[in-house]
């Protein structure tokens, strides 16, 4: 079993967005890596005060590539829990046969699978702007309040903004439309996957995850999907992201396969 896991952020949130998550995993005794996309690894503020102009033409296969190598370059294969586009992430990682077991929370439009009508509601602020292709956007506050995070009190949401949004390539986004890198559905040597959708989700429909869930059951390796009633695109943050966090590891550790290193030794021994 690995005592590895990875944390995969999504967009206009870095790294720091897995503070909860880290601390009580690395308080199981697990250790936690939680990697910034590439010219995202500064804090909120800085990030907002003066993004990198590479940024702002950053795509999803660099990003994928550069998760790839972090990944690659630990001890043990890890557990992979993504969040919103990290959720895609963690599907096209385990489709390269990465991760002993991998959870997508909230996963953003994936390869192969239609759009939800939240999604396509969500994205219009980067669609019709068509020149977002090459800008570094910024999440405004009203759609921080109303759509990303509505679940959130209202008289702390400016706070968590400050805290925790940063900008986004909007490239991204236009990638999740058009996207050369394919998942193949039907991978016999994918590592067990968990799907959790959630109910009020205004940013990726829990019907998209459901469909989602679908494509991914036709790989033989154990596919689930889990819906939490209430909850958010800020689920991982939100009063109650505990019983997320718990739920996802546990899933983990329960059907993970046996790490790849460990099947070789044992296949030498024999």
């Amino acid at each position: 079993m690995s005592n590895t896991i990875v944390l995969i952020h999504g967009a206009w949130l870095n790294s720091r967005s897995w503070e909860g998550f880290k601390a009580r995993y690395e308080a199981l005794g697990y250790t936690v890596v939680t990697p910034d996309w590439p010219y995202d690894d500064r804090s909120p503020e800085q990030l907002r005060a003066a993004p990198r102009k590479e940024l702002a033409t950053l795509g999803q296969r660099e990003i994928l590539d550069h998760l790839e190598t972090v990944i690659r370059a630990l001890p043990e294969e890890p557990i992979l829990i993504g969040h919103s586009l990290g959720g895609v992430f963690i599907q096209h990682l385990l489709d390269r046969g990465m991760g002993v077991a991998g959870v997508a929370i909230d996963p953003a439009p994936t390869p192969g699978v239609p759009l939800g009508w939240h999604a396509i509601w969500s994205a219009l602020p980067i669609f019709i702007d068509p020149l977002s292709w090459r800008k570094a956007k910024v999440m405004s506050r009203g759609y921080f309040k109303n759509r990303f995070a509505q679940t959130a009190p209202r008289d702390r949401a400016d706070a968590l903004y400050d805290r925790y949004i940063v900008p986004t390539p909007g490239r991204v986004y236009w990638n999740g439309v058009v996207n050369s890198i394919k998942i193949d559905w039907k991978n016999p040597n994918r590592a067990p996957l968990l799907l959790i959708g959630g109910e009020v989700d205004l940013i990726a429909d829990a019907a998209m995850t459901r469909a989602i869930f679908r494509k991914q059951s036709q790989a033989p390796s154990t596919t689930e999907y889990k819906e939490f009633t209430g909850r958010s695109h800020w689920t991982g943050i939100d009063a109650g992201w505990e019983q997320v966090a718990d739920y996802a590891l546990n899933w983990a550790v329960r059907h993970a396969r046996a790490p790849k290193i460990v099947q070789i030794r044992e296949a030498k021994a024999a």
